[in-house]
């Protein structure tokens, strides 16, 4: 193998430390995003044992699923999108996906505590003033959404 000609060594070194630099950098990036995303959901965890083990009332009633999907209409598109997929980049607000696995398989009585709560220092407004019936009414809502599908990739088979 030969050796690099003086000259063209520095400019080389520079190219190869200009490469490690920027996948460095690409790297704590997505690990910052993948971070971030996490921490969305964290509010779940947060609610308290005696809130978690909270049973929806209306679980089995399938009216209280289409009441749900009004309420969501008027009180939680506007971030969360009319899918529940999460807010669109660049809208004025951007709540997360409640299609989100996070979301689906969090218990009841969570979600009920999240939407009375609120998570106000990330934008999300107390939902207490909502009668109890109509809160458990967007829970049972947002539960029959179910998880988004993952998200298809150039190389998968159809």
């Amino acid at each position: 193998m030969k050796n690099l000609s003086p000259s063209l060594a520095p400019g080389f070194a520079f190219v190869l430390v200009s490469i490690l630099s920027f996948a460095a950098m690409a790297f704590a990036q997505k690990e910052q995003n993948a971070k971030s995303a996490r921490g969305v959901y964290e509010e779940l965890a947060k609610a308290p044992e005696k809130a978690r083990s909270r049973a929806n009332p209306l679980a089995q009633d399938p009216e209280a699923a289409a009441a749900g999907r009004l309420l969501f209409e008027d009180h939680c598109a506007e971030c969360h999108g009319e899918n529940a997929e999460g807010g669109k980049p660049g809208a004025k607000r951007r709540g997360p996906s409640l299609r989100a696995s996070e979301v689906q398989n969090a218990a009841d009585g969570a979600l009920f505590w999240v939407l009375t709560n609120g998570v106000v220092r990330k934008g999300m407004p107390v939902w207490s003033k909502l009668p109890e019936p109509q809160r458990w009414q967007l829970v049972r809502y947002i539960k029959s959404l179910g998880a988004a599908a993952p998200e298809k990739t150039a190389n998968a088979t159809p």
